[in-house]
């Protein structure tokens, strides 16, 4: 019958101490779990195991010169599951920090079940048919919803057909909207969520005179 050890809670001045002793060391059997699933890719799970941090396990690993192994990396069904979820949307960077892999196993492994990113997918005929007689009347952000892309690639679609050179007129649910949201969103989120550019939302915030509280 295998041991499982029981959780221990740590009190506010025992964390004190804790952190006056400086970095915890690794103990054997925490090496050992390094080295068993550090090469293949598993880092975050290492993390879990441990209760470090993800960049405090990549240290160790890169201190004792333990590697993982790129090109033939296991991965886990909910590991494949997050990466097809979360590729189109976000950088490979920010999906390796969270499937704690490296750059180059993320862009591997992209590569070899035939992920794009959505920038780079084709337009067919009948979506370009689409985008031009949606866009008189519909935001961009309808009209990437409908389309099923981001409202970056129709905003790039519409500029090469030569569709969003002439400004639209901001409308009054806008307006509000871009007032409502300023005081705790981005530009880039404001943008978004509108479905203009960025570019465009600042320009108008900044002709409104919003300010940050």
């Amino acid at each position: 019958m295998s041991f499982q050890p029981k959780s221990i809670r740590i009190t506010g001045m025992e964390k004190a101490e804790i952190k006056k002793s400086g970095p915890r060391l690794w103990s054997k059997d925490e090496v050992k779990l390094l080295k068993r699933l550090f090469p293949r890719g598993r880092a975050r799970e290492i993390a879990e195991q441990t209760g470090r941090p993800l960049t405090a396990v990549r240290q160790k690993a890169y201190s004792m010169g333990i590697k993982t192994n790129e090109h033939h990396p296991l991965w886990s069904a909910d590991e494949i599951r997050l990466l097809k979820q979360l590729y189109r949307d976000e950088s490979l960077q920010s999906i390796a920090d969270k499937l704690g892999r490296s750059l180059e196993a993320v862009r591997h492994k992209a590569g070899t079940i035939g992920l794009k990113k959505e920038i780079y997918r084709r337009w067919s005929s009948q979506e370009i048919t689409l985008l031009k007689k949606l866009y008189p009347d519909n935001n961009l952000r309808d009209i990437a919803s409908k389309l099923g892309r981001t409202v970056y690639a129709v905003a790039s679609r519409l500029c090469n057909l030569g569709l969003s050179i002439k400004p639209r007129v901001w409308s009054k649910r806008e307006l509000n909207l871009l007032k409502r949201l300023y005081p705790s969103r981005t530009a880039q989120q404001i943008a978004d969520r509108i479905g203009r550019s960025a570019q465009a939302t600042k320009m108008r915030i900044v002709k409104l005179g919003l300010k940050k509280r």
